[in-house]
């Protein structure tokens, strides 16, 4: 019998990803939903929604992640981010059902010098990082078996609204753009993670809440990553590297967001693409969209 999926944010980037790559596995029956069938900040609906119906897996990528805006809209954030998925942890575990559940680099500060192994001390500097971390607190407080939390970083894809995008049309009409070189992390290709989730799916066997990290192999900066992107795309735009203190935002994002991979890769045997590969893979797709 197949294995029931249901993956919520299911129009977000890594969910519009998840989507795309269904067709390939064929022994999973998938469910997708966005916030107008399941919406997490709608506490009393959620358990309306499961009451009907039964599933094996939930993956669940519905996140409130605008970062800016949480800093005066914590309440939203704290609703969808912590609260719902607190009792969507309790729903997993009281139905039987196994969780994966997508956090983020922001739930640390950014201030080591090493990448952040699952078991770093996590210092969030932002009301979104603050939310998500206490997302993580709940599920592990929930305690529920083959449950994990994803941590991941700089997120992006041929759909939706991404840096990627954002520079491609910029590069397009701008001579020069001045982008941040002292942010440093690796960015994340959610085709790839995407991948990587549905191939875990069938090993989950852990009696508690286990934390692992994502992101593609290598290092960058902002800086880095949008040069490339142009040279990729063969965009003739003159990138200026500027300090994160000459581009102020209401958030504060980590400096150093390095994840150390290590765990996710051994325990379930996974090769993870270098993020140069994955860019060049997701640029060409965009290219073949607008053509």
């Amino acid at each position: 019998m197949n294995k029931k999926i249901l993956v919520t944010g299911s129009n977000g980037q890594l969910g519009s990803e998840l989507k795309a790559l269904s067709s390939n596995y064929k022994d999973y029956d998938f469910t997708f939903v966005d916030r107008t069938a399941l919406d997490l900040s709608n506490l009393c609906k959620m358990e309306d929604f499961f009451d009907t119906k039964t599933f094996d897996v939930i993956i669940n990528c519905a996140a409130y992640t605008a970062v800016d805006k949480a800093e005066n809209d914590t309440e939203s954030a704290n609703t969808v981010n912590n609260k719902g998925v607190n009792l969507l942890s309790k729903i997993a575990k009281n139905k039987g059902i196994s969780l994966i559940h997508i956090s983020t680099d922001y739930v640390f500060d950014g201030k080591n010098f090493s990448p952040y192994l699952e078991t770093d001390k996590i210092n969030p500097q932002s009301v979104y990082g603050k939310t998500k971390s206490d997302g993580e607190e709940a599920i592990l407080k929930v305690g529920a078996k083959n449950t994990i939390i994803i941590r991941t970083s700089w997120v992006y894809s041929s759909f939706g609204n991404n840096f990627v995008k954002t520079m491609l049309r910029l590069g397009k009409e701008k001579d020069e753009l001045g982008v941040i070189f002292d942010q440093i992390g690796t960015p994340t290709y959610a085709r790839d993670l995407a991948k990587s989730i549905l191939d875990i799916i069938a090993n989950l066997h852990n009696e508690a809440p286990e934390i692992y990290h994502y992101s593609n192999e290598g290092v960058c900066s902002w800086y880095d990553f949008a040069k490339t992107i142009f040279e990729l795309s063969h965009i003739q735009c003159k990138v200026n590297p500027i300090e994160t203190s000459q581009y102020p935002t209401p958030a504060q994002r980590p400096y150093y967001s390095l994840l150390n991979k290590s765990k996710i890769k051994k325990h379930f045997k996974l090769e993870i693409p270098y993020w140069k590969k994955s860019l060049s893979d997701c640029i060409t797709k965009i290219i073949s969209y607008e053509c």
